[in-house]
């Protein structure tokens, strides 16, 4: 494998480590930063077989102050330019996001300049809307620090990413950035990566397969601490740690699938700890620490069939002392979650809050609650005998239950 070692004098911007990134071409290979302390004013984009290695918290990547460039009228979706009142600051190569006050999710865009001419901006993908001007449509300076899109075989390891997020005037939303995000990719491995203080999530990435995480930290970052989105499927978390968010610490988005949760921890978020919703389905919580957060500790969203979350199992975990401002109780399952297995819990309530230890919406079904130790709750259990399991009803769950026809949806 080729390894192209920086020295701390050679890299003094972003644009250093990108250009040693493309320098490796086509057959990848390994780039190795020093220590180093560095404001970065773009994101660095991951390539396909590379492997981007830091020295854990001594390599530490800051977001440069944020700016906001407003949008000089309507302009319409698929353009790859966009018009703005001034240009001030931009320069080609610099990632930004365009967005407005109507959309979100995936008509957000976010892009890389490639021109400017006057107040045009040129951008390297089309927008994703029409932006109106009666929508106060403009371009940010928000960006993921390290991003990959439609890559695979990626390794990320021993990277400190802070946000500054007090000097972020906007962020960028969850379906196309984070702190560390990835899109359309295949086997990205993620060690020893701290998210932390992001104006937005800590670790995202959508549509993508195959993505493992280990010994990584999202922590005071606006968002969700942890987001595998839109049909993600075949993922891992192992002694990973989500503190501080202003969501969820981790958060199963749309159909993600056969994801095993491991070791890990969630503490203090504003969300819930771990939250799980449409299709979110053949996952597996196991051995985790969930403490402490303002929503349920753990909660299965409100869903509907044919969208609900089910064949799920949480086993030897500590649930303890969350909803501390909102949510009925420690472990929440409403919608028409079914085929549910909690198995070997520790559940703990607090004196001075009375909450639920778990609690079943009538309307879930074949839930399964086997030795698990409640304690500090009251009631332990709220549930409908026709809400419960009499045997367990989850079989094989999590990414090693994953075969290749559960990718389909992703086209691989």
């Amino acid at each position: 494998m080729e390894e192209i070692r920086l020295e701390a004098s050679a890299v003094t911007s972003a644009s250093d480590i990108q250009a040693a990134i493309d320098a490796l071409g086509e057959d990848g290979g390994r780039v190795v930063l020093p220590a180093i302390d560095l404001v970065v004013d773009r994101g660095i984009e991951m390539r396909s077989s590379v492997e981007l290695v830091g020295q854990g918290r001594d390599t530490v990547l800051h977001q440069a102050p944020g700016r906001v460039y407003p949008l000089s009228g309507y302009h319409n979706y698929g353009m790859l330019d966009v018009p703005l009142m001034y240009t001030d600051g931009l320069e080609p190569g610099m990632t930004v996001a365009i967005r407005d006050d109507a959309h979100g999710g995936f008509f957000e865009t976010f892009a890389r300049i490639t021109w400017i001419e006057g107040t045009w901006v040129g951008i390297d993908r089309g927008v994703h809307s029409d932006y109106h001007a009666d929508q106060n449509p403009v371009l940010v300076t928000a960006f993921p620090l390290v991003f990959g899109l439609g890559v695979e075989n990626v390794v990320l390891s021993g990277l400190t990413l802070d946000g500054h997020r007090a000097n972020q005037p906007a962020g960028i939303g969850a379906c196309r950035g984070a702190a560390v995000y990835f899109l359309q990719s295949h086997g990205v491995t993620i060690t020893d990566v701290v998210a932390a203080d992001f104006a937005g999530e800590g670790v995202g990435y959508q549509m993508c397969s195959q993505v493992h995480l280990r010994d990584c930290c999202a922590t005071g970052n606006a968002g969700n601490g942890f987001h595998p989105g839109a049909g993600s499927t075949g993922s891992s978390y192992e002694n990973c740690v989500a503190e501080g968010n202003g969501a969820a610490g981790f958060f199963f988005c749309v159909r993600a699938n056969h994801i095993s949760v491991r070791g890990s921890t969630f503490v203090g978020n504003a969300g819930p700890g771990i939250s799980v919703g449409t299709r979110d389905s053949y996952n597996l919580v196991e051995g985790c620490v969930i403490r402490a957060n303002e929503g349920p500790g753990i909660l299965f969203r409100e869903t509907r069939r044919p969208v609900e979350a089910q064949s799920c199992r949480v086993r030897h975990c500590t649930v303890e002392g969350n909803a501390r401002s909102r949510g009925m109780g420690q472990i929440v399952i409403a919608g028409d979650a079914h085929d549910l297995a909690f198995e070997h819990n520790t559940v703990i309530g607090e004196a001075d809050r009375e909450r639920v230890g778990v609690a079943v919406a009538p309307s879930a079904t074949s839930v399964w609650l086997s030795d698990n130790e409640v304690r500090g709750c009251f009631p332990s259990v709220v549930a409908d005998d026709a809400s419960l399991a009499l045997a367990d009803p989850v079989g094989e769950c999590g990414v090693e239950a994953v075969t290749l026809s559960h990718y389909r949806h992703l086209g691989r």
